[in-house]
């Protein structure tokens, strides 16, 4: 059945007959050998990455004169190799998971870039898309931006429920500019934003998006900008000035912006504007995917990565993404753990309460647990386990009883109290004292008197 599946006009169709034969397990991955002959893979690809968990790897002229299995292995453990980098969990994976914690070392300056673009892990995610009006009047802007969410951003989410929950809202916003005027250049006979100039644009626009104060989870804003008919068209320019041609940027650990141009030129004002919104989403899933944490790395050569398919992601990437997921809420869980514990042991007066000693013993249990899942590969459960870490670790550091506590040491108490009381018992002391010295000079007094 195996050798029928590979005998497929395309490794596209391989690897969904692969997959419906048998689905393997999260976490790995299974590595076809097909001959060198093989019509399944394209002319100049030695290795084919599909949607699922699945790799063919076209075998080389080495193995003709392979005998044993060791030598069948020795020469494929190169691309073997390869293979694993590009589908599983690797040491660039850990750096990315810990990166506010360990040095990047040798690691490509793109692989850190995409890490330090991603949000950091969280339990839940607010995705918002606002559509930007600069100018009503000149456009009227429709946009069915419920069925552009149902049918590209939803499946995606889905796939991604085991990671964290999602919720999504819409908004229009009119009258918003950006701060940033553009410039006209006249060879592109076109207005311009260049590279410089784009990280002025987002304070601005955030101050009426008003979605960060709504939730305590990390907010993902989408913004759709339709420039107005003076700045128009506007065109968004690279550092080498060439026109980028998605005509949108991304900011790290925040969103991303498009620019969608309007021909309104000899029509009457205003202008009714149905948005592509096939084209729109065509921008904001990648940027979606990369805030997210999914790395977008290129093949090595000989590599041929398949499409992702309707959920926009791929089974080896989710996999991928819940190792690196896992990983960093272990360490997150830990380091707050750790923290709780040497500010309790700085505070020697600090009385704690049965429900934080449970909460970090379930804590250090789910780490144990989440670890213990790792180990051996069961991803679901890791992430599982790791949430719970998480969950009930801040639960503990941020318990009410402990707050007024770690907030107002003993130091500071003093440092409020004293100058409130000082002045209060100035007038005491000298009392105290006067008292003292009248007690001492009593007995003087009565001896005068009999003598």
């Amino acid at each position: 059945m195996e050798e029928d599946a590979l005998n497929q006009s395309t490794a596209a169709e391989a690897d969904i007959s692969l997959h419906m034969l048998s689905e393997s397990p999260s976490g790995s991955v299974v590595i076809y050998v097909v001959p060198e002959s093989s019509t399944v893979l394209p002319e100049g690809v030695s290795v084919y990455v599909g949607q699922r968990r699945t790799a063919l790897l076209r075998a080389g002229g080495q193995m003709r004169v392979a005998v044993a299995l060791k030598e069948v292995l020795a020469s494929l453990e190169t691309w073997i190799k390869q293979v694993l980098q590009v589908m599983s969990f690797s040491h660039g994976d850990i750096t990315a998971a810990l990166s506010d914690r360990v040095r990047p070392g040798d690691r490509s300056r793109e692989g850190l870039a995409d890490s330090m673009r991603a949000f950091k892990s969280s339990p839940g995610y607010e995705i918002t898309f606002s559509l930007l009006n600069p100018d009503p009047t000149s456009h009227l802007l429709h946009w069915d931006v419920e069925a552009a969410i149902s049918s590209y951003i939803q499946p995606l989410l889905s796939k991604m429920a085991p990671v964290a929950n999602f919720s999504i809202d819409s908004q229009i916003l009119y009258y918003a500019v950006l701060g940033v005027n553009p410039r006209y250049d006249p060879t592109l006979n076109a207005y311009t934003l260049n590279a410089d100039s784009l990280s002025h644009v987002i304070n601005p626009v955030e101050a009426r998006l008003g979605s960060s104060a709504a939730s305590s989870n990390p907010v993902l804003n989408f913004l759709l900008y339709v420039p107005d008919s003076r700045h128009s068209p506007l065109h968004i320019t690279d550092h080498r000035r060439h026109t980028v041609p998605s005509n949108a940027f991304s900011s790290p650990r925040w969103g991303g912006i498009m620019v969608y141009n309007v021909n309104a030129s000899g029509t009457e004002l205003p202008v009714d504007v149905h948005i592509d919104m096939r084209r729109v989403m065509g921008v904001f899933l990648p940027q979606l995917r990369l805030m997210l944490g999914v790395q977008s790395a290129a093949p090595p050569p000989g590599f041929l990565i398949g499409p992702c398919g309707n959920a926009g992601l791929a089974d080896w990437e989710l996999d991928r993404l819940m190792w690196t997921r896992s990983v960093e809420n272990v360490a997150t869980a830990t380091t707050t753990i750790t923290s709780l514990a040497q500010l309790l042991d700085q505070i020697g007066n600090i009385v704690i309460n049965d429900n934080i000693a449970e909460q970090v013993s379930s804590a250090v249990a789910s780490l144990q647990l989440a670890v213990g899942q790792l180990e051996v590969g069961n991803l679901g459960l890791a992430m599982q386990y790791s949430k719970e870490a998480i969950l009930q670790s801040e639960r503990a550091f941020f318990d009410p009883s402990l707050l007024h506590l770690l907030y107002f040491p003993d130091d500071q108490k003093f440092a409020i109290y004293i100058p409130l009381f000082l002045p209060m018992c100035v007038p005491i002391l000298l009392s105290l004292l006067k008292m003292a010295s009248e007690v001492r000079q009593r007995p003087g007094q009565g001896q005068a008197k009999k003598d």
